[in-house]
């Protein structure tokens, strides 16, 4: 039985430590599958981004090639106009020098008409330039922008190229270390499993040894009340039988005495009356109780009387 009881405690104790080691598997394969998952999910979100960024640098790079077609398009436009502008200026040179010397009215009026037809070619030319200058200085501006936009993306996509391997190995050593803790985690519920078994195995002995001993104790404990409960109904029944024979002795001897009663009345009344004398003596002692102590005579007869009362009661 203490053998069991012992067995018992050492099995709860080894289920208690089993079970201890189990859950520490288990936080530690938790630990390890979510620095799995961290980094895969890290993996995926830097592809994802990469491949955003990508588009991104791809639509930068198709904008920097338009906006740069734009620019070299208004440039050539700007220098044609400055061409343009550099002959009309060329002619309005000419053409005073005609004015100057010009040898009749006509001739000079048509000159001058020819210098102001020049000169607002040359404004407009000039306007022109200026207005090719400033698309083309905001075209430029774009491009510096959406260049700089694209180093930027690219830079980062760079950086973001490099942080994968770290990634992928600490994801792969989660893997690994992941396996290792499923098996260590599986071989120690195989332990708290078969703990758990024998436990109950010898448990279940347990309570059954346990079980019979408290019925051979209360076997015994009604046994044992059965047998007091006869001892003292067999007591009881000893007294009431002693006390029925004691009620029957009294009671014959109660009887035998009351048939003497006639013969013995007499002398018990002499010796009554023999005995009181006393009191006399004390009524002589006091004179003035004298006369009181003659006038109850009555009290002498009952005096005699009470003896054989006292002898009947015996």
């Amino acid at each position: 039985m203490e053998s069991l009881e012992k067995l018992v405690i050492q099995l709860r104790q080894k289920k208690q430590e089993a079970t201890k080691l189990k859950k520490k598997a288990e936080k530690q394969l938790k630990e390890t599958r979510s620095i799995e998952r961290r980094s895969s999910s890290g993996l995926n979100s830097i592809d994802r981004k990469i491949e955003s960024e990508r588009e991104d640098v791809s639509d930068t790079s198709d904008i920097l090639t338009r906006k740069t077609s734009q620019l070299e398009s208004i440039e050539r436009l700007v220098a044609v106009a400055e061409d343009r502008l550099t002959r009309e200026k060329e002619a309005i040179e000419q053409t005073e020098q005609e004015i100057e010397f010009s040898e009749n009215p006509e001739e000079k009026e048509e000159n001058e008409a020819k210098l102001r037809s020049l000169n607002d070619s040359v404004q407009e030319l000039i306007a022109e330039i200026k207005s090719r200058q400033k698309t083309a200085k905001k075209i430029l501006d774009d491009v510096t922008q959406y260049s700089n936009f694209k180093s930027k993306i690219t830079s980062k996509i760079q950086k973001q190229s490099k942080s994968k391997p770290s990634l992928r190995e600490t994801m792969a050593k989660s893997h690994k270390v992941a396996e290792k803790f499923v098996k260590e985690l599986e071989r120690r519920t195989r332990a708290e499993d078969s703990t758990k078994k024998a436990l109950e195995k010898v448990s279940g002995k347990f309570q059954e040894l346990l079980t019979k001993k408290r019925k051979a104790a209360k076997k015994a404990a009604d046994t044992k009340k059965r047998k007091a409960a006869k001892k003292a109904a067999d007591t009881k029944k000893r007294k009431a039988a002693k006390k029925a024979a004691d009620t029957k002795k009294r009671k014959a001897a109660k009887k035998r005495p009351t048939k003497k009663r006639p013969t013995k009345k007499r002398p018990t009344k002499k010796k009554a009356a023999k005995k009181r004398p006393t009191k006399k003596k004390a009524a002589k002692k006091r004179p003035t109780k004298k006369k009181a102590a003659k006038k109850r005579p009555t009290k002498k007869k009952a005096a005699k009387k009470r003896p054989t009362k006292k002898k009947s009661r015996r």
